[in-house]
């Protein structure tokens, strides 16, 4: 069996959104992020500024996630982290992005994969870990993920 076991909170600035117009196989909206935190008992940090996330929202309204980000730790690790998922692109997740405001995690189905790859010995096991994310629309535009570590049961 499988246990999730909390890892991090990572919450994302978007900087900006571009967006290519529709596609053959839906519309690209290009997320580019200025930076955020990466909080946990295991890990903290930053984001480093110039990740994104290359969203495809498919003619039905299911966005998948392909996101690339940097994370600095406290002690001066790098962390090149790559996720994958599904969000539905709600109401919900779309009026909190364009007021400004939140909304829960839960209001919508927002989960990825995500994969971590770093050459510091301190942070070693990360390159083992296979993660999954509960995303949401964090304040001020911000995209927040509470970040699980899939273990085996014991």
């Amino acid at each position: 069996m499988i246990k999730l076991t909390p890892l991090a909170v990572m919450t994302a600035a978007v900087q900006s959104i571009s967006t290519t117009g529709r596609m053959p196989f839906g519309v690209r909206q290009v997320y580019i992020v200025s930076g955020g935190t990466v909080t946990g008992d295991r890990i903290k940090g930053t984001i480093m500024p110039g990740g994104g996330d290359f969203l495809l929202v498919d003619p039905s309204g299911l966005g998948h996630v392909d996101a690339r980000l940097t994370w600095q730790t406290g002690d001066g690790a790098h962390i090149y982290v790559q996720y994958d998922g599904r969000v539905v692109m709600s109401e919900v997740v779309g009026n909190a992005f364009k007021s400004g405001s939140a909304c829960n995690f839960g209001d919508t189905y927002f989960i990825t994969q995500l994969r971590f790859e770093t050459g510091d010995s301190r942070y070693a096991w990360l390159n083992g870990t296979m993660a999954l994310g509960e995303g949401r629309v964090a304040e001020n535009r911000q995209i927040q993920y509470n970040i699980f570590a899939c273990e085996h049961a014991k």
